[in-house]
């Protein structure tokens, strides 16, 4: 059965690296296979997820390398083919069918200088960009999210959040924001994440929840 659409919102927040980038296949690629490049988002996401108050992103993600056994020059090529990020195919349509209909932002576990830089990959302007370095604090803590509704100037309850992450459910929970989850990789939430509103393996299928 198809499900109706969501009722409107005012904007619409994404997490940018894993709901509209393929950031997976960068890491994959500078780590020198698919396994070892998951097996370091991993670590990444563990210490950044744990880590609460916010820490030098890139050092972050040269801990992890080194922790899963790559060499942290990782960390650097990483950084160095950063502006080869491209979004997910159904990408570029979604985010042209809502501009116009609704403020557009990211919220992303990232340092200021690779989020700007990321955020341009999409090619659309956006109204808010929030790194976890300006809110001073990595998601599922509260202060990302409550840093782009201040931006926006809206309450959340008239923002509808798009996670990639299931840790992502947690953190907006907290603040009260409704939630689509793109679950690209199909991973299982982690413990005591809420339901989303709607889980879909592509943004296409979450157009119906967005009102499309």
């Amino acid at each position: 059965m198809k499900s109706p659409p969501i009722r409107r919102y005012d904007a619409v927040l994404f997490d940018l690296l894993t709901a509209l980038l393929d950031s997976w296949a960068l890491w994959d690629a500078v780590a020198g296979s698919c396994k070892a490049g998951r097996r370091w988002r991993a670590a990444y996401l563990e210490l950044t997820y744990g880590c609460g108050a916010y820490r030098p992103y890139e050092a972050l993600v040269r801990e992890a390398a080194v922790a899963t056994g790559l060499d942290a020059a990782c960390a650097e090529t990483l950084a160095a083919r950063w502006d080869s990020l491209a979004p997910w195919e159904d990408v570029p349509n979604l985010l042209a069918a809502l501009r116009g209909r609704a403020r557009l932002g990211v919220v992303t576990n990232c340092s200021e200088r690779l989020g700007r830089r990321a955020a341009s990959a999409l090619g659309v302007p956006l109204d808010v960009v929030v790194t976890a370095e300006r809110a001073g604090f990595y998601k599922p803590h509260a202060a990302p999210y409550r840093l782009a509704l201040e931006e926006l100037g809206l309450p959340a309850a008239r923002v509808l959040f798009v996670a990639g992450s299931g840790f992502d459910l947690i953190g907006t929970a907290g603040v009260g924001l409704a939630t689509l989850w793109h679950n690209r990789a199909g991973i299982a939430p982690p413990p005591g994440a809420p339901a989303p509103l709607a889980e879909r393996s592509t943004l296409a299928e979450l157009v119906p929840f967005l009102g499309g």
